[in-house]
């Protein structure tokens, strides 16, 4: 539980109120260590995230301690501790996630602390499992390649069956009857 003074200064509650407002907009929060990195290195960062609807805030721990309190979502205070970024993330958790640890590869002193996923916590592990899994516009492509493949296998069949009636010398039963029609309907208009 956050401290909150009795009586707090209107600058302290502007910046309570808008950390609120803004970590009400998202769902899923990814907490990072950022100490270390160069301002270089964390607007790569920021750009990348920003590719996957995420984006990279610092609050301050307090404030942000106060605004999850408000939010109903104080499990999260334990990884508000030290200087600690905030990734914001809206759509899919895991492809921020999977930024974050490739980031970490070449600036190793990015270090993920926790997050906070699907109403869920997770520790760095959980979470560096988490990012490894494919995501939600992967598996889409999967599920519908997997729905596609024995349609195309069927029409391919199809196409060859089709292929082979034409080469023994019969034409394909769908297409007799409308090279037949074509042809009469232009006689009668000249006759």
């Amino acid at each position: 539980m956050a401290v909150l003074a009795k009586k707090l200064q209107p600058a302290k509650t502007a910046a309570i109120e808008e950390a609120k407002k803004t970590l009400s907009e998202y769902q899923n929060y990814v907490f990072i260590d950022y100490r270390g990195l160069t301002v270089e290195q964390i607007t790569k960062l920021r750009h990348s995230l920003a590719e996957h609807k995420a984006a990279l805030k610092v609050f301050k721990n307090n404030f942000a301690r106060v605004a999850f309190d408000e939010l109903k979502n104080d499990a999260v205070v334990e990884y508000l501790k030290g200087p600690t970024a905030i990734t914001l993330i809206k759509e899919d958790a895991n492809e921020a996630a999977k930024v974050l640890f490739d980031f970490s590869k070449d600036a190793p002193n990015l270090v993920v602390k926790g997050a906070w996923v699907d109403n869920e916590i997770y520790d760095a592990a959980k979470i560096e499992a988490f990012s490894k899994l494919p995501g939600k516009k992967q598996l889409i492509a999967m599920l519908m390649s997997a729905i596609n493949g024995p349609a195309r296998k069927l029409a391919g069949t199809l196409q060859a069956y089709v292929e082979k009636l034409e080469k023994e010398g019969g034409a394909a039963p769908a297409a007799a009857p409308a090279a037949e029609a074509a042809p009469a309907a232009e006689a009668t208009p000249s006759a």
